[in-house]
């Protein structure tokens, strides 16, 4: 493991320690509320997608997925309402929180960049540094 993998680690060890596990909790939660109905199902995968990436974010890359279409796009205003405004106050609310400390800034900022695909998780695919695509343009990294 080189300098950036340490670095990496730390910074997922003080995130997991001071938000991202009450992040990733909340995902859980609303994914295990959206599969108690089959027809939810999706919204339900697409949380615990998310709570892995709340859990442990940094050394991986948001993307867009280019065969997402219209069904994402509902999906994703569907999203919104039910679960990801919620969701994006959480990381607000974590931000701020982790914000008071200069340690806690690059917390915050992440938190921050998070918010994008906590309101819109269809059509977006969460990679690792070192597996991202040739040629894909991230949306954003951590």
């Amino acid at each position: 493991m080189g300098f950036d993998g340490v670095v990496r680690f730390l910074l997922n060890l003080i995130w997991l320690i001071f938000g991202g596990l009450w992040l990733a909790l909340g995902y859980i939660l609303a994914g295990i509320v959206a599969c108690i109905f089959i027809v939810t199902i999706p919204f339900g995968i697409a949380s615990f997608r998310m709570a892995g990436f709340a859990l442990w974010p940094f050394g991986r890359t948001v993307i867009s997925k280019p065969s997402a279409g219209f069904g994402s796009a509902l999906g994703n205003v569907i999203w919104f309402i039910v679960a990801g405004l919620w969701l994006a106050i959480g990381h607000v609310t974590t931000a701020i929180a982790q914000a008071i400390t200069i340690i806690g800034i690059p917390l915050a900022i992440a938190n921050v960049k998070m918010i994008p695909v906590t309101c819109f998780p269809f059509g977006k695919a969460i990679v690792d540094d070192d597996q991202l695509p040739a040629g894909v343009e991230p949306l954003f990294h951590i």
